[in-house]
């Protein structure tokens, strides 16, 4: 046989590794004596010694014997490879004769090591680089499962060093400019009483501008340390938290900017109580000893637990994956929404990744391509929950070696299987796990006082934990009831529905359900039904309040009253969902309640006017639509400003884009299209190009010869509009085209006037700038017609934008853009101004009156954040640090850029590099 490369892995679970094979000796005692001979490689372990360890003091008869038996079985296993170990008796001992860097826990110590040496010498990039190398050979605790004294202390040893490297090597990265606020703030919640962790948090986000935030996780610490030890945080930490307070110009880095690092943790929170499945979690961790990009496959019925399942094992699994971790319900099964795309699957990866939204390209075979590249070099843990299928699936498996995946699903996935997945198939908990989990959830003393009860309401629930869940949550509420009481309800509830006959074990969720349903106040049972027409794929308490027509403070009451009874569950602060199966319950009482379509109605409602609320916040020279009356009972959200308006898009995106599919599949034309209207404007300034096409593709899919002409203008100029982002330039001209004709039928100059601006636009897109000012001259003619402020405002400010930049015409272009500014003011379109100043600080840089350059960039700056228009900002901010060098003013040019650079890095803009650079020539 050829040899093979042996891999010792002892920096996790120990593992024997022959090829990428693990080939771990069996038993647990040949596996501690492998792990003593580890400890000390190429060196003469004494017998005696070894006993005492193996048997930690206290040897039996004939451990010499045993030993030598045990070490037969290591050669044996050895012995199948030509591999270069030798496992040598000689000098009355025994010797393990291996390349120390065929064993990870010298590899790691020699790479800590090296890190050390390079930072002492100042090369902190190549630190951080030794740093990484060392700690990506980590997979858990070190000899993890390993129960001898010696091999412990070892690895205490092994573990403090790791998490002194992870210090070195976060303070390197963060002195060679990258910032990994994301990982560390993961760190500081993992190991809350290492202050050096707490130290590189504060300086990493006063370097990425958030002092408020730095001084808040110094807050954070100093009650963490006074609640938990009664003492102050260290001197280091003191000096650095006065320096923060003083904004000490000797923080910054030298040079400047910084590199932010994105570190993805989407796992949701591990699942409490969870019970049971050694042998599947065993699976699992043995799946990650492949060299290549292992997939998991954990299938099984509805309400077994797969989510729960794969989300403990991946908590459990995260120190393996230091790039992070990602997490996507695929919502395959979703009783009311549709399941996710997968090129949305794949944008949403991306965005995780620090990909800005508008550079993913348009089609899907390039989105993955770009999402593979994204991963190739990483080691990243990848959940894609609640798959329909394995075609759903198949595009997001990334292909980089130190990948892993785990897809769960109620199909087999036999596809990926096929293709060498590894299968975990889950059955429902055996009775004794079962008893366990009413154990941890409802305390022994109690299940050990009516153990007949306790095995009957596990036996009722078939063993399934979403059943157990729902039942453990009631019973846990209402701790004087008796388990027996409790029981005897559940079994009615088993028998009232006996009738459906239903040999899946989700028919025994179902009867959970109801029992639990039946429980509820009067006022939480309707809130329940309805939230069933609840699209997803979640809500918040003001959107559940006018669903059900109550206002928020009763809204909040029954919500608490359904967490408590784990009939939906808060996925993060306000926001909350169902688990599909029973959101797929509540869709079916919802269809016999009689208030299941004003319901319907007050959700779209709702989202409508709050969104269109928001809209003409941070685009007030929108054109103006004309909404139907509010239904009773439906509150839209306040928003005080754009900045709160973008914030609640960010929030809703997914939901806005469920209910455009939902009103367009219930046919409710006016919500379809209002809605998509009312939230173009974000998804354009937010980069989700995609997602704006794809609304507006649903949108039009909807309209025919019914559609009301003004209507049909505005879907086909808004789709033309979404596909010039997209750099579908020719689609978008046949629908201007379509769009000039419908405005000119009907006698409307705006209209017209929009329709030429739009393709002015789209030639400037593509170069041809000569088309896209004749364009914008036409549609300034229509707007004057019209009486259009805004719009002048738009069009004057392109004229003059063009007369700058491409014909160096500066006074006339300063002519233009005043009179536009005057347009916009007039408009109250305060993110048009923002964009005007921008267009006249370049026009008097130019001209060489650079404090007038500068007055009008900072004005920019402040409209834009007024707005929340963040690349708007950057891009004042950019063009304010060019003017500040003109006037010989380096400083304030390097604050400008590093403010621009750091919301380009908060955004993954791709202009961000172009600003590292000018930073970087800056310091030249």
């Amino acid at each position: 046989m050829a040899a093979e490369t042996v891999k010792f892995r002892a920096l996790g679970p120990l593992e024997l590794a022959v090829g990428g094979r693990a080939v771990t000796p069996r038993g647990a005692k040949p596996r501690a004596l492998l792990a003593l001979l580890l400890l000390d490689v190429n060196r003469v372990c004494e017998r005696d010694l070894l006993i005492d360890r193996l048997w930690a003091g206290r040897p039996p008869e004939g451990a010499k014997a045993t030993l030598r038996a045990y070490v037969y079985q290591l050669r044996k296993e050895l012995g199948r490879f030509e591999n270069g170990v030798v496992l040598d008796a000689r000098g009355g001992g025994y010797a393990l004769e291996v390349a120390t860097e065929a064993v990870d826990a010298h590899r790691f110590e020699a790479l800590a090591a090296e890190g050390r040496r390079l930072l002492r010498g100042g090369g902190s990039e190549a630190a951080a680089a030794a740093f990484r190398e060392g700690l990506g050979l980590w997979r858990g605790a070190a000899f993890a499962g390993i129960d001898v004294p010696a091999v412990r202390d070892k690895a205490r040893l092994l573990d403090e060093l790791r998490m002194e490297a992870t210090e070195e090597c976060l303070g390197a990265e963060l002195e060679s400019g990258a910032v990994a606020v994301s990982e560390l703030e993961h760190l500081t919640a993992a190991h809350p009483l290492r202050e050096g962790m707490w130290r590189l948090l504060m300086l990493a986000l006063y370097r990425s501008g958030r002092q408020a935030e730095a001084l808040e996780a110094y807050r954070r610490l100093f009650r963490l340390l006074d609640g938990e030890l009664g003492v102050k945080p260290s001197p280091q930490v003191e000096r650095l938290h006065r320096q923060i307070l003083d904004a000490d110009p000797d923080l910054q880095r030298p040079g400047g900017s910084v590199r932010v690092r994105t570190v993805p943790r989407q796992l949701p929170a591990p699942p409490a109580h969870f019970t049971g499945r050694e042998a599947q979690l065993s699976e699992m961790d043995e799946l990650l000893a492949s060299p290549d990009a292992p997939v998991a496959v954990v299938s099984g019925t509805a309400g077994v637990g797969k989510t729960a399942f794969a989300v403990h094992w991946a908590h459990r699994a995260s120190e393996r994956f230091p790039d992070g971790q990602l997490y996507v319900n695929l919502r395959g099964f979703d009783p009311v929404g549709q399941p996710v795309a997968p090129g949305e699957a794949v944008r949403s990866l991306l965005s995780a990744l620090g990909t800005a939204p508008e550079t993913v390209p348009g089609e899907l075979d390039a989105q993955i391509g770009l999402y593979r590249s994204a991963l190739a070099d990483k080691r990243v843990l990848l959940v894609l929950d609640n798959a329909r299928d394995a075609a759903q699936v198949r595009p997001l498996l990334p292909g980089g070696r130190g990948t892993a995946a785990v897809v769960t699903s109620r199909d087999r996935l036999s596809g990926l299987v096929a293709h060498g997945a590894q299968p975990i198939g889950l059955r429902q908990l055996g009775a004794a796990e079962s008893g366990l989990f009413l154990e941890r959830r409802l305390r022994k003393r109690r299940t050990a006082a009516e153990p007949e009860a306790a095995a009957q309401i596990a036996a009722d629930c078939a063993g399934l934990p979403l059943a157990l869940a729902v039942v453990t949550a009631r019973a846990a509420g209402n701790p004087h009831f008796a388990l027996a009481a409790l029981a005897r309800e559940l079994r009615e509830a088993a028998r009232r529905l006996d009738a459906l006959a239903d040999p899946d074990p989700a028919a025994d969720v179902r009867a959970v359900f109801s029992w639990s349903y039946r429980a509820l106040s009067p006022g939480a049972a309707k809130m329940f039904r309805l939230l069933g027409t609840h699209p997803g794929p979640d809500f918040t308490a003001a959107a559940a309040a006018s669903l059900a027509g109550t206002g928020a403070p009763p809204a909040h009451r029954l919500l608490d009253e359904l967490e408590r009874a784990s009939l939906l569950y808060e996925t993060s602060p306000g926001r909350f969902a169902f688990h599909d199966l029973v959101h797929a319950y509540a869709a079916d009482l919802a269809a016999q309640d009689k208030d299941r379509e004003d319901a319907v109605l007050r959700t779209l409602d709702h989202y409508l006017r709050t969104a269109y609320a928001g809209m003409r916040l941070i685009q007030p020279i929108q054109d103006a639509i004309t909404l139907a009356p509010a239904p009773p009972g439906a509150a839209p959200e306040p928003l005080a400003d754009g900045r709160a308006a973008m914030a609640w898009f960010g929030a809703e995106r997914d939901v806005l884009l469920a209910l455009v599919e939902h009103a367009a599949a219930l046919g409710l034309d006016g919500h379809c299209w209002q809605l998509a209207w009312a939230a173009s404007e974000y998804l354009h300034r937010a980069g989700h190009w995609h997602d704006l096409a794809r609304s507006w593709e649903t949108v039009r899919a909807r309209t025919g010869p019914h559609t009301e002409g003004e209507v049909m203008v505005r879907v086909e100029r808004r789709l033309a509009f979404a596909y010039s982002l997209l750099d579908r330039f020719e689609e978008a001209h046949e629908l201007l085209d379509r769009s000039l004709e419908q405005c000119r039928d009907l006698g409307n100059p705006g209209g017209e006037g929009h329709v030429h601006q739009l393709r002015g636009y789209v030639w400037r897109r593509q170069g041809k700038f000569d088309a896209a000012i004749e364009c914008n001259r036409r549609a300034l003619e229509l707007y004057r017609a019209a009486e259009h402020q805004g719009g002048q405002a738009i069009a004057l400010n392109s004229i003059g934008w063009h007369r700058a930049t491409v014909d160096g015409a500066y006074l006339e272009a300063l002519a233009d853009c005043e009179a536009a500014l005057g347009f916009a003011e007039a408009a109250d379109d305060r993110a048009g101004q923002a964009a005007i100043l921008d267009s006249l600080g370049y026009v008097h840089h130019h001209l060489g009156r650079f404090d007038l350059a500068v007055d009008h960039y900072e004005r920019s700056v402040d409209l834009s954040r007024d707005v929340g228009a963040r690349s708007g900002e950057a891009a004042a901010l950019a063009n304010l640090a060019d003017t500040h060098l003109a006037l010989n003013d380096p400083d304030a040019a390097r604050d400008a850029w590093t403010q621009a650079l750091e919301i380009l890095d908060d955004i993954a803009h791709p202009d961000a590099d172009s600003i590292r650079a000018k930073l970087a020539g800056l310091d030249d």
